[in-house]
């Protein structure tokens, strides 16, 4: 469904059947010279037909278009190589998630990895490629965009911002003349963005909350986010989410009380907002996105020096200092 959101900015609502984000926003920015699509949906045929039917409608020649990925999730990157092969010019991404966008073996590895960590068994590991619609034959060409570079489409200059959390590359889009700000999955309504574990070398939680206070400094009117509704009073949303993490660290120490866990023991304590009221009736897709959401703060916790790691036989184990 199109619908004109800003000044010829048009939010194209892409369905996600049988997924709990329930529909992703794509963003079509229009000019007579050049237009930007921010985000595609994922790489299914239904995410295509509604992808494709938006563009129909504005009448979009894509020979005049390039593409932006805010980060490397399928469901935002997914349709790249399709709109590629129908036409789209350059193709954007930050270097960090272009980069996992085209390492697929390598990514699989480290999700397998993760269901170690997690404690799954490997019979029922999340193959993201099958579960998702991704699957490269071959990389994706695309040009990588750093913070501070300028994406302008007809009256528009959008300035690049790098906001890492999320994924490790995430990235979004600032137009600090009008005050509009594209920021994919960064900051969400409604719901959360799931904060998963990326590696031992980086704290992805602290590096999560150092990015939702720089945006909370940017003079924003309009929050274009990928999914759910577009955001007036970005300041108050990031002070919920601020909330909600802070919440949830004192929630892992105090089941940490009763003992030590293991991350998908951790996720099965805790407190989610979904339909399921069992941990044995989540699908295996939501235990493991919960699995990974505790991680990561259980490492920040580790980071900051309250919650001690210790390895056995390839699994983690995390217990209080």
């Amino acid at each position: 469904m199109i619908t004109e959101v800003y000044p010829k900015i048009f939010k194209n609502e892409i369905p996600l059947p049988k997924n709990p984000l329930k529909a992703i926003n794509s963003y079509i920015i229009i000019s007579e010279n050049r237009n930007l699509i921010i985000d595609t949906g994922f790489n299914t045929a239904e995410c295509q037909t509604e992808l494709m039917r938006g563009l129909e409608e504005l009448n979009i020649d894509l020979k005049k278009t390039d593409l932006l990925i805010t980060h490397m999730h399928t469901d935002h990157s997914g349709l790249a190589p399709a709109l590629k092969k129908h036409g789209v010019q350059a193709i954007y991404f930050s270097q960090t998630d272009g980069d996992l966008f085209n390492q697929t073996s390598k990514r699989d590895s480290f999700y397998q990895t993760l269901n170690q960590i997690f404690g799954f068994k490997s019979d029922n590991s999340l193959s993201f490629g099958k579960e998702f619609g991704t699957r490269l034959i071959e990389p994706l060409e695309f040009t990588p965009l750093l913070e501070g570079n300028e994406v302008v489409v007809g009256d528009y200059c959008f300035e690049v911002v790098d906001i890492p959390g999320h994924t490790p590359g995430h990235i979004g889009l600032y137009e600090r003349k009008h005050k509009l700000f594209f920021c994919g999955d960064h900051i969400l309504d409604e719901i959360t963005p799931n904060i998963t574990f990326w590696g031992f070398e980086q704290d992805i939680l602290d590096t999560y909350l150092t990015s939702l206070n720089k945006v909370y400094e940017f003079e924003i009117d309009y929050l274009f986010t990928a999914h759910r509704k577009i955001i007036r009073d970005h300041q108050k949303r990031i002070t919920e989410l601020l909330d909600h993490h802070e919440e949830r660290l004192k929630e892992i120490l105090s089941i940490l009380k009763d003992g030590k866990k293991t991350a998908s023991e951790m996720a099965a304590s805790m407190h989610w907002d979904v339909s399921h009221k069992k941990w044995e009736d989540f699908p295996h897709s939501q235990k493991w996105f919960a699995s990974g959401e505790a991680l990561s703060h259980l490492e920040h916790l580790v980071h900051i020096g309250l919650v001690d790691r210790k390895d056995k036989n390839g699994m983690l184990v995390y217990g209080l200092k």
